[in-house]
Order: structure tokens, then C-alpha cells, then sequence
């Protein structure tokens, strides 16, 4: 069933600002989305992203600056007439409602008679493959079919931007990689921007067009998925990102991938250490070393190399790597 969205819009951040009381829980940002992107807000507990996204969508007051939608400024607006949707992490399903019911429910808060508004809820459940499940209650759910309605009820207002904050937190690892891919999916045939907020590195680059890293209030790098993960520009990015180690050098400090540092004789190396731990996962093998001016170094390598000419803890091992995988860090 072809579904019918609204024109995605460009949605820019100006100086947006949030306090409470003396505390900056987000800093005077500034960002552009282009319209149709998925982005994705990462970053640690308390680094101010959920307090963007509950600006966006209305449901926390800007304490400063602004966020214009389509090129309006919707900052005072309520939410209902923003042309945002918003995906809770707990789902917020009403228990006492049928799915369809739930999917409906704004519909019915803003007057649109039974027979419409039923359909539009058909049309949503189609989109989500949930048709079946119209007549159930959400305890009669699994968690993914429970976020499946929960995407519908947000889609079912047609918005130009749609709000999810941390959405796969409350899946299993096997059900949250499942669900990802139907994320981005749909993503990509409704045609609306997405602004993702996650704490997890993996899902973020997962899912996203675009990776904004928040810290300490401020957006600390932005820019496209691959980008900001092969080219860090700060400590807090390289480390948060994960898969990169940051080194101290006589020059200033880099960021190197994991899977970019070999291993090689101490006499030969940019650095020499010792194996502190080997961790087998799998298809790879990291090993944790102990490097010169008491740094910690992870070094990745495929599983068959390793096992071709095993270390032991304890092992002696330099450590090198080419200058096209070394970045540069700022403050």
C-alpha cells in the first residue's frame, strides 16, 4: 500500500540553548539536517541529546535560540503543530486500547470521524506489518511488535521529521540488529528525516546518514557516518566512537584505528609494549598491550592471522602503522 508523507524540510538549530536553573543541559548549538537524512545524536548519559530532541519535539521549552522547521521558526509552538512526531523509548502505548486504537488515537484527539481515521490507522499498520496484530492489546505484544506500533502512532500524524529516543534500548541484542534494518527501511521509503538518539556507537553507524556527537552540552564533531569515524577530530570522539586508540607521540597526540596497528619486532616499531590481554572474538582477535609512557593500545587483527603465529600474555610485540591511518586530535 504506497503511503503519502509530507515533503521532508530542512530542520536547522540555532543557538539552541537549555538550562535548568544554573545547569546548561545543552549549549548553544548550532546544526543543519537536510531534509531526508537519518541522523543519528550520540553520546554519553547527561551529554545534553534528549534534551535536544525533547526541544525539537516540543515536549521541553527552549531556554534560548531557536528551531526552524521548513524554514518557520517552531520553537514556541506545541507539538501537535510542529510537523514532528516523537517515538518514546518506553513506547507509551496505551494498555486499555486495541493496537489499531492506539495507532488512531491522535486522529481521534484532533476530530477525525471513525471510518477515517480507522483507515488511515489500517494504512499504518500495513507500513509496519502489523495488520494482524489490529485487534490486540500491547501486553498481548512482544517488544518489537509493541515498537512496530509505536512507529506507526507517531507516523500516523504525517510528519516532516520523526523523533525516536533511544528506540532499540529495551530489545535484545539478536531482536535490536532485526529491528535496525527495518528502522532504516522505512526510513528510506517514506522519505522524511529521522533524528536518532542513542547511546551506542554500533547503532549509530548502523543506521545513520549523518553522526552528530554531543559532549558536555556542545556538539563535539559532526558530519557523515564514515567521516567522523575514520577521521576523529578530538580525544573524546576518537574514544567514544570506539575502535580507535589514542596516542601520545613527541609531535602531539592521533588517533589510530584498531584494525590499522600491526604488530612487528620492538627493534623496528613506533612504540614497544607488552601483551597484557588477548580477547578471541570470533572472526577477529584483540590484543590489549601495554605501550611505552604507560599508554594502553588495542591492536585487531582476523582470527586466522593470529592463530597462524599465536602471542601469549606477557609477549614482547612492537607496534607500528602507516601514516594515512594516523589522525591528528585537537583539544
Amino acid at each position: 500500500m504506497q503511503q503519502t508523507m509530507p515533503k521532508p524540510a530542512d530542520l536547522e538549530l540555532v543557538s539552541l540553548t537549555k538550562r535548568y536553573g544554573t545547569t546548561v543541559a545543552v549549549d548553544a548549538i548550532n546544526h543543519h539536517f537536510r531534509a531526508g537524512v537519518y541522523a543519528c545524536l550520540l553520546g554519553p548519559s547527561g551529554c545534553g541529546k534528549s534534551s535536544t530532541l525533547r526541544m525539537i519535539a516540543g515536549h521541553e521549552a527552549v531556554s534560548g535560540g531557536s528551531i526552524v522547521l521548513g524554514g518557520s521558526d517552531v520553537s514556541h509552538l506545541p507539538p501537535a503543530r510542529r510537523g514532528t512526531a516523537m517515538m518514546f523509548q518506553s513506547y507509551a502505548l496505551f494498555p486499555h486500547l486495541s493496537v489499531a486504537e492506539n495507532v488512531a488515537f491522535s486522529l481521534k484527539m484532533k476530530g477525525v470521524d471513525g471510518p477515517a481515521r480507522r483507515k488511515r490507522a489500517a494504512e499504518m499498520l500495513d507500513l509496519v506489518d502489523m495488520t494482524a496484530q489490529a485487534d490486540r492489546l500491547p501486553a498481548q505484544l512482544s517488544g518489537g511488535q509493541q515498537q512496530r506500533v509505536a512507529l506507526a502512532r507517531a507516523l500516523i500524524t504525517q510528519p516532516q521529521v520523526l523523533l525516536l529516543d533511544e528506540p532499540l534500548s529495551a530489545l535484545d541484542p539478536f531482536l535490536r540488529i532485526r529491528m535496525r534494518s527495518e528502522l532504516k527501511k522505512l526510513q528510506r521509503e517514506l522519505g522524511i528525516t529521522f533524528i536518532h538518539v542513542t547511546h551506542g556507537q554500533d547503532e549509530a553507524l548502523a543506521l545513520a546518514d549523518e553522526i552528530v556527537v554531543m559532549n558536555n552540552a556542545v556538539i563535539e564533531q559532526a558530519g557523515p557516518a564514515r567521516d567522523v569515524f575514520d577521521a576523529p577530530r578530538t580525544d573524546f570522539v576518537a574514544r567514544f566512537i570506539g575502535s580507535h586508540n589514542v596516542i601520545a607521540l613527541a609531535q602531539g597526540r592521533v588517533a589510530v584505528r584498531s584494525d590499522r596497528i600491526g604488530l612487528t619486532d620492538p627493534a623496528n616499531a613506533r612504540l614497544r609494549g607488552r601483551v597484557s590481554t588477548i580477547e578471541y572474538q570470533g572472526t577477529s582477535v584483540t590484543l590489549n598491550i601495554h605501550a611505552d609512557g604507560d599508554q594502553e593500545i588495542a591492536a585487531v587483527m582476523p582470527d586466522d592471522r593470529f592463530f597462524a603465529d599465536p602471542l601469549s600474555e606477557g609477549a614482547a610485540v612492537g607496534l607500528t602503522w602507516d601514516d594515512a591511518a594516523m589522525h591528528r586530535l585537537g583539544a
